[in-house]
């Protein structure tokens, strides 16, 4: 079996991996992790990204973008919110839904800077 994207042989770079490894432990990677899950579904993708292009829109606004029900919007909603992907804020009867912060807004940016560059590269 010819395999061309692994090592033919057992090596690594002894200072690398302690060093990489000593970081890993002083990080939450585990908090990112479960960030990109959060916005890993795609009705949730197009959420936060709705997001990115209006400051701020209720729960029916999002329903109507994603194409879903209330309910459905609102379940996934909560998911971002545990997730510390979006916040929320009442006014009357209404829900109205924002960005936690600029970050998540930049990511959202330079994935898909990213994915167009992929398109292109392939």
């Amino acid at each position: 079996m010819d395999r061309k994207d692994t090592c033919e042989i057992y090596c690594f770079d002894e200072e690398k991996v302690t060093r990489i490894r000593g970081d890993l432990q002083t990080i939450d990677i585990s908090s990112v992790s479960q960030l990109f899950k959060a916005i890993a579904d795609e009705n949730r993708a197009k959420i936060t990204y709705a997001l990115c292009k209006d400051e701020e829109l209720c729960v029916c606004d999002i329903a109507n973008i994603i194409g879903s029900t209330v309910a459905n919007a609102s379940h996934h909603l909560r998911t971002l919110h545990k997730q510390g992907v979006v916040k929320y804020r009442k006014e009357g009867k209404l829900a109205f839904y924002s960005l936690v912060d600029e970050h998540i807004k930049q990511l959202i940016i330079i994935a898909l800077a990213h994915s167009k560059e992929v398109e292109i590269n392939v």
